[in-house]
C-alpha cells in the first residue's frame, strides 16, 4: 500500500498591525523567522504619506514625512479603527492629529487627505500592503495568506475593519487572532509549558492583560481585558506636554498652534522616551520651533530624567493595573496561581513598567521574546498551524465583551456574555406578543455595561419571514453566533416554514463589498512608492423609565425582563405605573404573567467541514480559511438588525423570550 505523503503547506505570514509600529514573520520548514524591511529593521513604522505629486510613501520613509508634513502624514490610524466618527476615542484623536478626520457613511470616521476622504480599512490596507511586500522581498515569493492579530479588546466593528483591510491588501486572511493570544503561542511553541500565565501586552495605542493556561499543545484564554485608548502614545503626549508648557512659560509662544512645531516636539517626545527605558537622563534639544515676534527663531532645550518621565506617566501604569485587577477576578486566579509574566510591546521595555509589573504580579517578567517582535511570531506559529497538517496545536479563545440586546429602559441585557470560548453559537425561542404578528427589529450592542448608551452599536437586524397567526402558535429562532475571528452573525428563522434571515452585523464603519472592490481598483493604480534604504449610539430617544413603551414613531425595538423590574427603585416603578396607567396603548404585565418557558439552546455548526460551534476547542490544524464576506453586505446600514411587529389595534407589538419574560416591542402595522 502506498504511504500517504503529508500535503505541502502554503506559504503564510504572521502580521503584527499594531498602532505604531507593524511586525511581520513567517514559519518555513519548521524556522521561524522575523523578516526585515529595507532598512535591516524588524519593525514597520505603521505610517503613511501622501505627498503633493500624488505619490504615497509607507512605512519607516513615511515617518520621517511626519515633520516636514503632518497634515498629510497619517499615524496611529490603529486607534480609530470600527469607530463612529462622533466618538469619544475620534474626538480624542482630532485634539492630537495633525491630519483631518472626518465623518463618513453610517457615521464612520474618514481621514481627509489632500481633498480625498480615506477609510480606516483603506489607511491599514497600506501598512498590511507594505508588509506584504517586506515579506515577498525577503522570501523571494508572493504571500497571499495571513493571520492578522487585533487587540484583545477590539470589538466587532474594530475586528471587521481589520479584515477588510486584509482584504483591501490582497491577503487572504486565515484568522483575525488576538495579539495576546499570539503572544502566549510564541512563548510556549516547543518549550513544553504547562502554566497559567499573564500577557501584559502594552502597545502603542492599546493595553491588553490577558489569562491563558498552557498546556501541551493547548492554549485556552481564561479571560481578556483591555483599554483601547491607553498606550505608549499617551507616554509620549506626556513628555510633549510638558515641553509645549515649558516652551509657553519662557517664550510666550504655543507650539500647539502650530502643526510644524508640534510635530517636531512629539518626534522629539518618542525618541525621548525610547531613550529613557535605556537611559537616566535624556537631553532634548530642538531647533527653529518657532519664530518670534522679533523675526528670530526659537529653540528648546530640556532635560527629563527617568524619575521625572515615572512621576508623569504613574497615573497612567496605574490605569493598566486596574484592567489587571478585572482580568484577574474574571479568570478567578490570584497573583500567586500565575506561574509567568509575559511582557509584550516597545513601552514594556521601560524599566518603570517593569518594574510596576514586578510590584503587581511579585514576580519578574518574562522577557526571552523581543517585545515588540513575540505577537507577530505567534501569528506566524498559527497562520502555518491553518495550512500544514502536522500541528495539533488547541486554541481556546474567548469573546472579550458581552454580546446584549437593548431593553427598555436604556438598558442592556447579555446574551452571549464576555470570556465565552469561541467559536459560539447561543439561540432563544420568541414569540410575538400580539396575534398575526408580522415583522420585529432588535438592536444588538457590544459592551461590559448594563447601560445601552456605555456600550457599542453594532447594529440591527429585520426579519418578516415568519408566518403570522395566533402568538400561542407562533414561533421565531434568534441566534447570535460569534465566529473564531470574533465577528458576529445574527440569524431569525421561523421553524414551522424554514424561513430565515441573516447577516453580519452592520458596522458603524463597514465598507460594502462594491467599497472594498473600488477601494482595490483605485489601489492597483494608485502611485505608492516603494519602501528604500461624540457620543455613542442609543436606543432612540428612550428614557430611563420608559420600561414598557406604546408604539414608536421611530419603530423602536425595546426589551424587559423581570431583572430589570427588580432592579429599579420604588419611586422608578410608581413612575412607570403612573405612565402605563395613562397610556391607553400600553401593554398590562399581567401579559408577562401569561408566558410559558422556553429553552437556551446551544446550536451546532452547520459546516461539517469546519469546527463544532457547540465545542470550546477549535484545533488549529483543521480550520478552513475563513471566508472573505463584506461586514453588513446587501445590508441597508438603517435597518440592520430583526424587525418582528404588527398587531391590529394600535397597541405596540412584541416578541416574548418565554425562558425569563423578556419582551421585544416591535413596529405596530396596521391591516
Amino acid at each position: 500500500m502506498k504511504k500517504t505523503e503529508p500535503r505541502v503547506a502554503d506559504l503564510t505570514i504572521g502580521i503584527d498591525l499594531g498602532t505604531s509600529n507593524s511586525c511581520v514573520s513567517t514559519m518555513k520548514d519548521g524556522k521561524l523567522e522575523v523578516l526585515s524591511n529595507a532598512f535591516g529593521e524588524n519593525t514597520t513604522a505603521s505610517v503613511v504619506a501622501f505627498h503633493e505629486d500624488g505619490s504615497i510613501t509607507v512605512g519607516n520613509a513615511a515617518r520621517a514625512n511626519i515633520i516636514h508634513d503632518p497634515v498629510h502624514t497619517v499615524s496611529s490610524a490603529k486607534r480609530l479603527m470600527g469607530r463612529y466618527h462622533f466618538s469619544e476615542e475620534a474626538r480624542k484623536a482630532q485634539a492630537i492629529c495633525a491630519y483631518e478626520i472626518t465623518e463618513g457613511a453610517n457615521h464612520g470616521v474618514r481621514i481627509r487627505v489632500r481633498e480625498e476622504d480615506f477609510s480606516l480599512p483603506e489607511i491599514s490596507a497600506m501598512v498590511l500592503r507594505e508588509m506584504k511586500q517586506v515579506a515577498e522581498a525577503r522570501l523571494n515569493k508572493e504571500v497571499t495568506k495571513a493571520v492578522i492579530t487585533v487587540p484583545a479588546y477590539f470589538n466587532d466593528n474594530q475586528r471587521q475593519a481589520t479584515k477588510d483591510a486584509g482584504q483591501i491588501a490582497g491577503l487572504e486572511v486565515l484568522r483575525i487572532l488576538n495579539e495576546p493570544t499570539a503572544a502566549a503561542l510564541a512563548y510556549g511553541f516547543g518549550k513544553g509549558l504547562d502554566q497559567k500565565v499573564a500577557v501584559y501586552d502594552l502597545g502603542g495605542g492599546t493595553f491588553d492583560i490577558s489569562i491563558l493556561e498552557i498546556g501541551q499543545d493547548i492554549f485556552e484564554v481564561l479571560a481578556t481585558c483591555g483599554d483601547t485608548f491607553l498606550g505608549g502614545d499617551d507616554f509620549d503626549d506626556r513628555i510633549l506636554d510638558m515641553l509645549a508648557d515649558g516652551f509657553v512659560a519662557k517664550e510666550g509662544l504655543n507650539p500647539r498652534n502650530d502643526p510644524y512645531a508640534f510635530e517636531k516636539l512629539k518626534v522629539a517626545a518618542e525618541a525621548a522616551k525610547k531613550s529613557l527605558s535605556v537611559d537616566d537622563e535624556v537631553e532634548i534639544r530642538i531647533p527653529d520651533v518657532l519664530v518670534g515676534e522679533d523675526g528670530e527663531t526659537r529653540s528648546l532645550e530640556h532635560t527629563i530624567t527617568a524619575v521625572e518621565f515615572g512621576a508623569l506617566i504613574q497615573d497612567l501604569v496605574q490605569r493598566t493595573f486596574k484592567v489587571c485587577d478585572e482580568a484577574m477576578q474574571q479568570a478567578n486566579v490570584t497573583v500567586r496561581d500565575l506561574d509567568g509574566i509575559i511582557l509584550v510591546g516597545g513601552p514594556t521595555r521601560l524599566p518603570i513598567i517593569r518594574d510596576a509589573v514586578t510590584k503587581y504580579f511579585q514576580q519578574e517578567p518574562k522577557a526571552d521574546v523581543d517585545p515588540d517582535e513575540v505577537v507577530s511570531i505567534g501569528a506566524a506559529i498559527h497562520a502555518a498551524s491553518l495550512v500544514s497538517d502536522t500541528s495539533d496545536a488547541v486554541l481556546l479563545d474567548v469573546t472579550p465583551l458581552d454580546l446584549c440586546i437593548g431593553v427598555a429602559g436604556g438598558l442592556c441585557e447579555p446574551v452571549i456574555e464576555r470570556n465565552t470560548p469561541l467559536p459560539i453559537e447561543q439561540s432563544r425561542k420568541f414569540s410575538p406578543f400580539k396575534d398575526h404578528q408580522e415583522s420585529v427589529r432588535l438592536k444588538v450592542y457590544q459592551g461590559g455595561s448594563r447601560q445601552a448608551e456605555q456600550n457599542e452599536l453594532l447594529g440591527q437586524f429585520e426579519f418578516s419571514g415568519f408566518t403570522p397567526g395566533l402568538r400561542s402558535d407562533t414561533s421565531i429562532d434568534v441566534s447570535f453566533e460569534i465566529n473564531a475571528n470574533g465577528i458576529v452573525k445574527v440569524i431569525a428563522k421561523d421553524p414551522e416554514s424554514g424561513q430565515e434571515a441573516s447577516t453580519k452585523i452592520t458596522m458603524s464603519s463597514g465598507l460594502s463589498a462594491n467599497e472594498i472592490e473600488s477601494i482595490m481598483d483605485r489601489d492597483r493604480t494608485a502611485d505608492v512608492q516603494p519602501t528604500g534604504a461624540d457620543t455613542e449610539i442609543t436606543s432612540d430617544d428612550m428614557t430611563d423609565d420608559m420600561l414598557i413603551t406604546s408604539y414608536d414613531m421611530d419603530n423602536e425595538l425595546e426589551l424587559v425582563s423581570d431583572d430589570d423590574l427588580n432592579e429599579l427603585s420604588e419611586d422608578e416603578l410608581a413612575g412607570i405605573a403612573n405612565e402605563v396607567e395613562n397610556d391607553p396603548n400600553a401593554i398590562s404585565m399581567t401579559d408577562v404573567a401569561d408566558l410559558n418557558d422556553t429553552t437556551l439552546t446551544l446550536a451546532a455548526d452547520d459546516d461539517p467541514d469546519g469546527p463544532a460551534i457547540g465545542k470550546v476547542a477549535l484545533k488549529t490544524v483543521s480550520v478552513p480559511p475563513a471566508p472573505l464576506t463584506a461586514p453588513g453586505a446587501d445590508v441597508d446600514p438603517d435597518t440592520t438588525m430583526t424587525d418582528y411587529s404588527s398587531g391590529d389595534d394600535g397597541s405596540p407589538d412584541e416578541l416574548f423570550d418565554r425562558s425569563d419574560s423578556v419582551n421585544l416591542m416591535g413596529d405596530h402595522k396596521e391591516e
